[in-house]
């Protein structure tokens, strides 16, 4: 991906700095350079990947063939989601997905050259002191410091189907558990639910389960058949499965 070799960070600090580099990298992506960003990233182009490097410059390009890869791999595929979204919320999930990667990189070179438990502790310490790119992309971040109390009240668990679907009715999303008839038969609920099975794995449906619906051809998934959380599917105003995705890019 890179043109110049980078030095490789061993010690705390240098694992930081390389974290702080390739972090500001992506906010540049996501922010001043997105309209740039948003054209690189083509929908009708192959799994794109947005990288960030050291020296705070950005790249959206194809992931590395080399397997296993050098380093931990970025998001696959952002360019697919790009125009079922709107741009805000599309912008987000990507800025999710570059703060999980930043963090693989990071204790990726910890793990590689053997942090002990207190330099791991001493580098989350250190990454946590900055806002995260989510934080920052969606202006969250001053919010999140003046309000912690009101932000952590908000974060509601998603363990329960009715209260997620409700949520997510509202948003137009179909999401958390297969379609139920109304409460007035109880019976019918449970024929419904027993009835309903992953359009990726075949299995049944389970309450205790995340369940999202192609907007496409109306199946329903697992959300971790198809490597969707409730996070994530908060962002998402129109989902595709994966064979419905694959669809689109070979026409």
């Amino acid at each position: 991906m890179e043109g110049v070799p980078h030095p490789i960070p061993r010690t705390v600090e240098e694992v930081f700095t390389d974290f702080k580099g390739r972090r500001a990298g992506l906010i540049k992506a996501l922010t001043t350079d997105v309209e740039k960003f948003y054209q690189q990233c083509d929908p009708e182009k192959e799994n794109l990947c947005l990288y960030g490097f050291p020296n705070e410059t950005w790249e959206v390009n194809l992931p590395v063939e080399e397997v296993p890869p050098e380093l931990p791999e970025p998001a696959l595929g952002i360019n697919f989601a790009r125009d079922g979204m709107q741009e805000k919320d599309w912008l987000s999930l990507v800025a999710v997905h570059s703060d999980s990667w930043l963090l693989a990189v990071a204790f990726y070179f910890g793990a590689r050259f053997g942090f002990g438990k207190n330099e791991r502790k001493r580098l989350f310490q250190m990454i946590n002191d900055l806002p995260t790119i989510f934080e920052l992309v969606t202006g969250s971040a001053k919010q999140l410091k003046d309000q912690p109390a009101a932000h952590n009240n908000g974060s509601k668990c998603k363990s329960s189907g009715k209260s997620h679907q409700s949520e997510s009715q509202a948003k137009g999303m179909k999401m958390s558990a297969p379609p139920k008839e109304e409460d007035e038969s109880g019976e019918e609920e449970e024929d419904d639910e027993q009835g309903a099975t992953c359009g990726a794995c075949g299995d049944n449906y389970g309450t205790d389960e995340f369940w999202i619906c192609c907007d496409m051809c109306e199946r329903w998934f697992h959300g971790k058949c198809v490597k969707i959380t409730p996070a994530k599917a908060e962002h998402i105003k129109q989902y595709k499965c994966p064979s419905c995705s694959n669809k689109r890019v070979r026409v």
